[in-house]
């Protein structure tokens, strides 16, 4: 049996941390989707198309991933595509506590036997988010190491 895995998220943008997820867990796997949520309700800095191409990039070097999108429960989109594991990354304790919620609700949804994988994000970006990425850059602060080089020139090219 191939054992294909899932890692999503809405990745804008995609930090280091994002990125030492992936390559960890497509060690772990015969194949990794990297699954984009795409969420109306939302307005990124990255339209989803943007977020699609620079996932592909960063991701290039890694020949068992895949990049994806998504729309609706991450459960139908798991159910639909058939895959063994759903990868989730945790930076610490306030993430382990949303992200236990949401295994066991997922473990509800999933109809296939999906194991829910928590991998603990490298100390070294323990404190990285999208959010906190975006807000210092806004404010023209430096995300050098915080993001891979092509991010970070997207970044900067968006705000200009």
């Amino acid at each position: 049996m191939k054992r294909t895995a899932l890692y999503a998220g809405s990745f804008d943008p995609i930090t280091n941390g994002h990125l030492n997820i992936i390559e960890r867990a497509a060690k772990m796997y015969d194949s990794l989707t990297v699954a984009i949520a795409i969420n109306p309700q939302k307005t990124g800095l990255f339209t989803i198309e943007e977020r699609l191409e620079i996932a592909r990039e960063v991701t290039k070097h890694i020949p068992n991933v895949k990049v994806d999108a998504f729309t609706g429960l991450i459960a139908d989109y798991v159910n639909e595509e058939g895959f063994t594991a759903y990868v989730r990354g945790l930076r610490g304790a306030a993430d382990f506590d949303i992200e236990l919620q949401m295994a066991q609700m997922n473990a509800r949804l999933f109809t296939g036997g999906t194991e829910t994988v928590f991998l603990v994000t490298d100390p070294e970006y323990s404190f990285v988010s999208s959010s906190l990425v975006k807000e210092v850059a806004l404010f023209r602060g430096s995300i050098e190491g915080l993001v891979p080089e092509y991010v970070a020139a997207r970044i900067k090219e968006k705000l200009r």
